[in-house]
């Protein structure tokens, strides 16, 4: 997502292909056990985290965690390095920054907190 193209959703509705490509994205962060995988990713000190340190942090299986993970690279947030048996993953830059950016309204002061 360009910064070009973010000044084109703040100022006009989306168009279908749009949405489409952007409603991936929200798919993806709208399942609990993804948001908080890609808030220990982004939160990760150096900028990158092995999925066996993610793995005990869920009552999850580690199958189920590697099927979440895909699914975040896949909406383009986050990508990976295999090395040796263990896969590292990180934020892509600018990305949550850029849906950040999506979201906030042109209009500064309206007073609505969520």
């Amino acid at each position: 997502m360009s910064k070009q193209e973010l000044e084109v959703v703040a100022s006009a509705p989306l168009g279908d292909e749009r949405a489409t490509e952007l409603a991936k994205v929200f798919k993806a962060l709208g399942d609990p056990v993804r948001l908080r995988l890609l808030s220990m990713i982004a939160s990760r000190e150096g900028g990158e985290v092995c999925v066996c340190e993610m793995t005990p942090a869920f009552d999850l299986s580690q199958p189920t965690i590697s099927h979440h993970l895909k699914l975040l690279r896949q909406a383009g947030l986050i990508d990976c390095e295999r090395r040796g048996t263990w896969v590292y993953y990180w934020a892509l830059p600018g990305v949550l920054d850029q849906l950040a950016a999506f979201l906030t309204t042109p209009q500064a002061g309206t007073g609505v907190t969520l």
